[in-house]
């Protein structure tokens, strides 16, 4: 079986019967080594004590007092946030039911990298056996924001961390900093993935350095509709079946999810009726129509109905998906049992 997205860190969990992931030491001791938490050059001795006792013993119970001794006010905001963190981790069955409960409840105050890095995870779990280098490179949407351009008159999405990273290197060379990405001579690394080169991304998945052809690939677009699936189908245990469209013709559409913030005003204008300014409209990245396989865990104000899905760019041409929206933005029957 091929490895792949080994920085999410799920060699660092257990994968328990139920099939959820669960945090272990090792975990917590990643999280431990990050940057944000690592005591600088002239950090106070109790925040170097923390940090040095947590090492040695990463599941070691840490009191309000033990934060409140730490002198520098954003070393105790991290902490607190990460020492709530950790214990949500480590008291929940699953990473998935933490992710669920976050999703549904809302996050709060919690940083974003760690939902982000939550989903990073549990998708790895979700996706383990999958051998479809497309999938997997539409996958890395769920955690990783991306650049949109037209080239040659198609949709492209790049990572959009490495676009920025290269066009920092590069900025003089070209006015747009897709179009730099995709020069050989700017960045060879950066292919648009084909059937040529798909191959290539299991030696790569880690360095998001492979461009995502959504408009002009069929694929690509197939490998979104199957994350979706995958996603929910691991997170709620609900079989859906999703498919792109070009757009909805339904005149009696019961139901909407905005993939994204964007694409949540952008539904709610169509929704209401509203005639799209052609500007707000080719900010729409993507059309998707989801299906239940058992219309009878969803609202009945749906029915059998389909749900359609919007995946938009905000005006810095930048998708932001937001996969949460699809465990808390399902229209789902109250009795639904769903993990």
């Amino acid at each position: 079986m091929r490895e792949f997205w080994v920085a999410s860190g799920h060699h660092l969990t257990r994968r328990a019967d139920h099939g959820g992931l669960v945090a272990t030491p090792e975990l917590i001791m990643a999280y431990l080594a990050r940057p944000e938490l690592m005591p600088p050059a002239d950090a106070c001795d109790a925040e170097r004590h923390l940090h040095a006792s947590l090492m040695a013993d990463p599941l070691r119970p840490v009191s309000g007092a033990d934060i409140a001794r730490l002198a520098d006010a954003d070393a105790r905001e991290n902490w607190s946030f990460m020492m709530n963190f950790r214990d949500r981790l480590i008291a929940a069955p699953s990473l998935e039911a933490v992710y669920v409960a976050l999703a549904r409840k809302g996050a709060g105050d919690l940083p974003p990298i760690f939902l982000s890095q939550l989903c990073h995870l549990i998708l790895r779990n979700a996706l383990e056996g999958c051998d479809d280098p497309y999938v997997l490179r539409a996958a890395e949407l769920f955690y990783r924001s991306q650049l949109a351009a037209l080239h040659d008159g198609t949709l492209l999405l790049a990572d959009a961390e490495v676009i920025e990273a290269e066009q920092h290197a590069q900025h003089d060379l070209h006015s747009s900093p897709l179009t730099a990405m995709l020069q050989p001579k700017a960045f060879g690394e950066m292919d648009v993935m084909d059937d040529e080169n798909a191959w290539t991304y299991w030696s790569r998945s880690d360095a998001h350095a492979m461009v995502m052809n959504l408009g002009g690939n069929a694929k690509a677009r197939a490998g979104l509709c199957r994350v979706i699936e995958r996603w929910i189908s691991h997170l709620l245990g609900l079989a859906v079946s999703v498919e792109t469209i070009a757009s909805i013709e339904d005149r009696d559409w019961r139901w909407f999810v905005g993939l994204d913030s964007e694409a949540t005003r952008i539904g709610n204008a169509l929704w209401r009726g509203e005639r799209l300014e052609s500007s707000v409209a080719e900010r729409i990245v993507a059309l998707m129509r989801l299906s239940f396989e058992d219309a009878r865990l969803v609202d009945e104000r749906v029915g059998d109905k389909p749900v359609y899905l919007i995946l938009a760019m905000g005006a810095d041409k930048v998708v932001r998906l937001k996969p949460q929206n699809l465990v808390a933005g399902l229209p789902l029957a109250a009795t639904a049992n769903v993990t």
